[in-house]
């Protein structure tokens, strides 16, 4: 059973072959052919018109995926291809834009960079406006999305237009900016000058208190305490132990 399938399926595929090569080129050379006129990018109803008037009939379809700002009127592409000869009554079949616009869930492009929004964006063929920027003295904001017209989650169809805005870094006057203490308790005296040099800040006074306990120079307290925001280039007083 599964030997005469097989046999009956190689037959076909045979004949299938024999028609594309042989009889199809015979047939259109003997006899009157006509040539496939170009009617992309006209009106559907236009091109078809066209295509009766030269004898050919016509079939409309829709492109896979629907392309935003383009008219669904449209012709995209045929086939056969502008040029081809045929025989007069062929089937051109015209490809169009799809009617419907395709909808989706708006993504969430808050904290993103703007170049990974802006393909976002392209990507779902969604109308970005133009972008729109607030100062924001946080670097870790510069240049992320702070804020989407469209909240996340919101259905959308392709086309739709979208605005975001982003973070640009502006350095804060010099009276607004704050240095924040760092914790330097328990580390030695070199650390903790490392440290708060590093947090924009100097060492003051450095006091000592006896201590059996600890290290000589480890950092017993420190004033202000942790966390205290001061002018940059204030100064960190410090308690040191040292041997009794």
């Amino acid at each position: 059973m599964k030997k005469t399938a097989l046999l009956i399926l190689v037959a076909f595929i045979a004949l299938l072959l024999v028609f594309d090569k042989f009889i199809m080129p015979y047939y259109i050379s003997h006899g009157s052919v006509t040539t496939v006129p170009d009617v992309t990018n006209k009106r559907y109803d236009d091109a078809a018109s066209e295509l009766q008037r030269a004898g050919f009939k016509t079939v409309k379809s829709y492109n896979i995926r629907y392309l935003a700002r383009v008219d669904s009127s449209i012709v995209l592409s045929q086939t056969p291809v502008p040029g081809t000869e045929v025989k007069p009554g062929r089937i051109i079949y015209l490809v169009v834009n799809r009617r419907e616009k395709p909808s989706f869930p708006m993504p969430d492009l808050i904290g993103k960079t703007e170049f990974d929004a802006r393909s976002n964006v392209v990507r779902l063929e969604l109308n970005l406006q133009p972008i729109q920027t607030s100062s924001v003295n946080d670097l870790e904001q510069d240049g992320k999305v702070l804020a989407q017209s469209v909240a996340a989650q919101t259905v959308v169809r392709s086309g739709d237009a979208v605005s975001i805005t982003v973070g640009r870094y502006e350095a804060p006057p010099p009276e607004m900016r704050k240095a924040t203490v760092p914790d330097v308790l328990g580390m030695s005296l070199v650390q903790a000058q490392q440290t708060v040099f590093s947090a924009g800040l100097r060492i003051g006074k450095v006091t000592t208190e006896s201590s059996a306990m600890l290290v000589p120079n480890t950092v017993i307290s420190q004033k202000p305490s942790v966390g205290t925001n001061l002018q940059p280039g204030q100064s960190v007083e410090l308690t040191v132990s040292k041997p009794e």
